[in-house]
């Protein structure tokens, strides 16, 4: 493994100390909470590199004792004790250090748009569908995220052929962005009289939430569409036109809203979900050009791809990038265990991160 960027460090150190100088100063609200916000980012970073230093410190004081000739046999052995613990400390607060260093997605602190259709299963998909929504939302729930649902529409038996929801808060895309991709579930559905298992499938997009200095749209390149909601939704429907359409031209992109009965307010949310998809259109791009060189074990986030099966008759939860089989697919589905798959695919894509900076070094 290779050393530590030392100089690296000691300029972190620097600039958290002037963080905290500026903080003592005289400075406006924005400024205030702009520093703070830094400084909360910085504090855990900056906490491991000084316990670091400091168990490199104890290092070199055993050393000097045991390199001391005058030093007792009894003193000694205690001392060759204590030496092999402090390693172990070291390599471990190295390890936490090379992760903290590694460079963090830009969207990772972003909201996101979480989309989940039903796929290949008919009924029993929509209801499937449902089933990881609920267990995102309870999720959410866990984290102290809200969920806000944008767009659904309901399966003929229950659960949803699509929906679309915002979830809010800190690092959501950060947890949740290795969902992307083709869950399948294995089970005996309510309908079936025979017993045999079926196969479904649900796929889930997580985009993170884009702002409009992100992504560059011309006016010029969008088409909209008015149109009056159609389908269940009270009184308002096909009374006035607010139901709208969206269309990117260059990529072809297309969203329809009518949840809301403002056409503003449709529009408003039909612009979100487009940016957040151009953007994610163009990251799929990116990726894919990125992967031809170099292949990821958690996947590019394909939408194609087949990520996960959850197995009902045998209580099994399988995520086939990473190889992991938990047998609590209850706790899974009730949003409990799914922060364990979560950190064993942060963990995998970290350990690949790694793995690139060393081969590069």
């Amino acid at each position: 493994m290779s050393m530590l960027p030392e100089t690296k460090l000691d300029v972190l150190l620097a600039h958290h100390a002037s963080l905290e100088n500026q903080l003592q100063s005289q400075v406006g609200a924005d400024t205030y909470v702009k520093l703070m916000r830094e400084l909360a980012e910085l504090t855990p970073l900056i906490e491991l590199v000084k316990s670091y230093r400091q168990v490199r410190a104890e290092l070199a004081d055993i050393d000097a004792l045991i390199a001391d000739p005058s030093t007792d046999a009894e003193m000694r052995a205690m001392a060759d004790a204590e030496h092999e613990a402090l390693q172990g400390q070291e390599a471990d607060l190295a390890q936490q250090i090379r992760v903290a260093l590694l460079p963090k997605d830009a969207m990772d602190d972003r909201n996101v748009m979480l989309e989940i259709r039903a796929g290949t299963g008919g009924d029993e998909a929509s209801l499937f569908a449902g089933d990881l929504f609920r267990m995102y939302e309870k999720f959410a729930g866990l984290q102290g995220w809200s969920v806000e649902v944008v767009s659904a529409s309901e399966g003929t038996m229950g659960g949803y052929k699509e929906i679309i929801a915002e979830v809010k808060g800190r690092g959501a895309f950060a947890k949740l962005k290795f969902e992307s991709g083709v869950h399948r579930v294995q089970r005996v559905p309510d309908t079936e009289t025979q017993g045999r298992i079926h196969t479904s499938a649900a796929t889930v997009a997580v985009l993170p939430e884009v702002e409009e200095v992100d992504v560059d749209i011309k006016p010029d390149d969008l088409r909209i569409e008015t149109m009056r909601a159609q389908g269940a939704g009270g009184q308002h429907v096909n009374k006035t036109e607010s139901a709208i359409r969206i269309t990117h031209i260059p990529t072809g992109l297309q969203v329809m809203m009518q949840d809301s009965r403002s056409q503003h307010k449709n529009r408003a949310s039909a612009m979100n979900i487009l940016r957040s998809r151009i953007y994610d259109a163009e990251q799929q791009r990116i990726d894919s050009v990125r992967s031809a060189e170099r292949k990821e074990k958690v996947g590019s986030g394909d939408r194609s791809e087949r990520i996960r099966t959850y197995n009902f008759p045998q209580g099994r939860v399988t995520d086939h990038r990473i190889n992991l089989t938990l047998y609590k697919l209850p706790q899974v589905i009730a949003g409990e265990a799914l922060g364990e798959l979560i950190d064993a695919l942060t963990t995998e894509h970290q350990a690949a991160q790694l793995a690139a900076q060393g081969n590069a070094a």
